[in-house]
């Protein structure tokens, strides 16, 4: 029994428990996914044969690696459990029962874009209007509703779904609703959702398949449980019906997916389906300092709907988390930069080490820029980069050929975009027209009526004029005056803000923020040229970057906080931390909604092991505007005794005496090395660097007086080497480090 050894008492309670219904409370970096393959792996050496085991995951990388680890304790015996994702599972189920449901068991499963395929189809038979029926609105309530268990049929009898469809102005969302899945059962085809609603009608509906797979499974285990929704709850819940040994692992202060239809009363009320359950808490955190498992403690203890747990760790105490005031976005992004280069240079750390979490997609452009000019290499996850987002390149691409007419790729993404039925046929007549002729292509486009003909031929020449009109615009105002014109009248921001799916609302989110970067650039004064053409040869410049890096390279992490759940980091940044922000405005109208976004900053927190910085900004660019920020809330709900007040540039530094850390009490240092916080000259302005050489006494804000030993050329920048009085040698960025040369 090896798997015994080094687990703490719970953990080894957890592994060894065998019969009746177990509830494994985890809190963040307590060792779970180990408790939960150390405990399969103990079962199988029991005698339980792995095919009569069951384990779901929310991850095929989860599941992947849990049987890895049970493979080596046990053997091949752990290829026989059925381990994997829920829908890979009941998918599996689904193959050998499918005809008790109405399919054979050679059925396909639609893709979002299969989905989505059809409903507009639909939508085109039916005659309705595509700009208001959008396939990713119809099939998000399609999915909402397969998730609560609601079939076509009750949707369309219950007046309530009717009412609401009728005030978004979508009547007719529950015939399309009826439409879609007829036509699915005659293509022989389920979609992602219809894996878990039907397996819910196949258990219901047949009691002896049912009894077939409850005499099969004598144990379940659910990783993530707080993350089920109510399809998933009740699958599980008829199959533990026979043997109640069902083991389910969660942390409720880590439920974060309420929009997917997550649902955390299903771990709250565990114990009222199971009245002879066993719980047992893991409580101790194997991850992170003292300072940041009290911090998170002292922010949770907010939320009324939770399991009580005492999250502690015999880790060290480690650094005070830093909470930095920015003036804004763009110097937060500076400020991020900076700081990731100094840790560097000073607790020889490699790029992997750092994540930058956000909250929206959005934030990560000035996040991006800064450390794309500090030459510091980073990988976006869960997205892709903002510039390289599919709405920032549609925009993008109106920009080029307002600016470009001969620019062909840039046409083809825009020229039925929003739709104006101009179709693929016609822009190959167009094209093969110019090749042909010999013509520019933009004087075809001109020109219509002269070279086809056709429906479409109204809408090119509509197109054209509207070009036309964006052209003069940018003749005659600045980058950030044309682009909001382009964004407005090209349709593109309405069709965007039209679509209040989670997803819709980021894209569209992503263009304002790509407006404000563009308002940034025209409000720069270092800037020689605010116009279009200027803006848009920057872009240009940033993108255009040898991607291709090997997958090998050390590279800073960025992601929003969703994505960040299960992961861990030794340096975590928390940037955004304002008011209708995080939390988002958004999830203000109930407490259960704030709780949530109390529990996503908790993941957050959670994620870092050495050290965490928060950060929020006094202003940030919103639709083009500056708009005054307030530090969010969740920073005043943090113990005091766990912060460290920050600054984030020398333009910050006015603004600390004002901290919103009320009281802010004597503070504990980082550590022995950090204790040498420096008090500014009352003149301190920082000075032109170019001409810094060897030998000169500088200042900095930080880490105060010194002496430069080494000036040297760093990529395209340069860095110097200097010897601070207290803080001994650093290494810093001349292009963010903020220096006052002393004569």
């Amino acid at each position: 029994m090896d798997y015994i050894k080094g687990l703490n008492d719970p953990q080894r309670e957890a592994v060894l428990h065998k019969d009746g219904p177990i509830m494994i409370i985890a809190g963040a970096g307590s060792g779970k996914t180990r408790v939960l393959t150390n405990r399969i792996a103990h079962l199988i050496s029991t005698g339980i044969p792995a095919y009569n085991i069951m384990a779901l995951t929310f991850t095929n990388k989860a599941a992947g690696e849990m049987r890895n680890r049970i493979e080596k304790i046990i053997g091949n015996d752990a290829k026989d459990i059925w381990m994997g994702t829920f829908h890979s599972i009941f998918a599996k189920i689904l193959r050998f029962e499918a005809d008790k449901i109405g399919y054979n068991s050679s059925f396909s499963i639609y893709d979002t874009d299969d989905s989505k395929s059809l409903i507009r189809t639909i939508v085109k038979e039916l005659r309705l209007d595509d700009k208001v029926y959008k396939a990713n609105v119809v099939l998000n309530r399609i999915s909402a509703a397969k998730n609560r268990l609601i079939s076509f049929r009750e949707y369309l009898n219950n007046p309530i779904y009717a009412e609401d469809d009728r005030a978004y102005r979508r009547p007719e969302i529950g015939r399309i609703y009826k439409i879609y899945q007829e036509r699915a059962i005659k293509a022989n085809a389920m979609d992602f959702d219809d894996l878990l609603f039907n397996t819910n009608i196949l258990f219901r509906d047949h009691p002896p398949v049912l009894n077939k797979y409850q005499k099969k499974f004598k144990y379940l285990l659910i990783d993530e449980f707080q993350d089920t929704n109510l399809s998933q709850y009740l699958i599980v819940r008829r199959l533990a019906a026979m043997h109640q040994n069902i083991c389910v692992v969660g942390d409720d202060a880590q439920s974060i997916y309420a929009f997917r239809g997550a649902d955390i009363q299903n771990i709250l009320n565990f114990e009222k389906d199971y009245p002879k359950l066993s719980t047992i808490r893991l409580e101790q955190n194997y991850r992170s300092t003292k300072t940041i498992v009290q911090a998170a403690n002292s922010l949770i203890a907010k939320n009324k709907a939770q399991l009580q747990k005492d999250v502690w760790t015999s880790n060290e105490d480690g650094s005070l988390i830093k909470v930095v005031k920015s003036m804004s976005d763009s110097e937060e992004g500076k400020m991020v930069a900076q700081s990731i280069f100094e840790a560097k240079m000073h607790d020889q750390l490699t790029n992997s080490d750092f994540a930058v979490l956000y909250r929206t997609n959005a934030q990560s452009r000035s996040i991006e820029e800064s450390l794309r000019k500090a030459n510091i290499k980073y990988k976006i996850i869960g997205g892709l980069s903002f510039y390289q987002r599919r709405e920032i390149k549609d925009l993008i691409a109106y920009l080029r050929y307002t600016v470009n007419h001969r620019d062909e790729e840039a046409l083809k993404r825009i020229i039925n975009l929003p739709k104006r039925g101009i179709g693929d046929t016609t822009l190959q007549k167009v094209l093969s027209t110019a090749y042909e002729k010999e013509l520019p292509l933009w004087e075809v486009l001109t020109n219509i009526r002269k070279h086809i003909t056709g429906r479409a031929v109204t809408a090119i020449a509509g197109f054209a004029e509207l070009i036309t009109k964006f052209e003069d615009a940018a003749s005659k105002l600045d980058a950030f005056e044309t682009a909001s014109l382009v964004a407005k009248e090209s349709g593109l921001l309405k069709d965007l803000y039209e679509d209040k799916t989670i997803e819709g609302l980021s894209r569209y989110e992503n263009v304002q923020e790509l407006l404000n970067a563009i308002k940034e650039f025209v409000d720069n004064p270092e800037n020689q040229a605010n116009d279009l053409t200027s803006f848009l040869q920057e872009v240009s410049l940033a993108t255009s970057a040898d991607e291709a890096d090997d997958d090998g390279d050390e590279k800073v992490t960025l992601m929003t906080i969703h994505g960040a759940k299960g992961l861990e980091f030794k340096n975590v940044y928390i940037v955004g931390m304002e008011e209708d922000l995080f939390p988002s405005q958004m999830m203000l109208a109930s407490r259960t909604e704030l709780e949530e976004e109390r529990r996503l900053f908790y993941v957050a927190i959670t994620r870092a092991e050495k050290k965490l910085i928060l950060s929020y900004a006094t202003s940030r660019y919103q639709y083009g505007r500056i708009k005054n920020c307030e530090p969010s809330r969740f920073l005043r709900e943090i113990d005091p005794n766990f912060l460290e007040q920050g600054q984030g540039s020398a333009n910050a530094a006015a603004y600390t005496n004002t901290s919103f850390v009320k009281n802010l009490r004597p503070k504990k240092p980082f550590n022995a090395n950090q204790n040498y916080n420096h008090k500014p000259s009352p003149n301190f302005k920082p000075s032109d660097t170019r001409d810094l050489k060897a030998g000169m006494t500088v200042e900095h804000l930080k880490f105060g007086l010194g002496t430069v030993m080494e000036v040297k050329a760093h990529n395209n920048d340069r860095k110097a080497v200097i010897a601070f009085e207290k803080a001994g040698e650093k290494t810093l960025l001349l292009s963010f480090a903020k220096l006052k040369i002393h004569e």
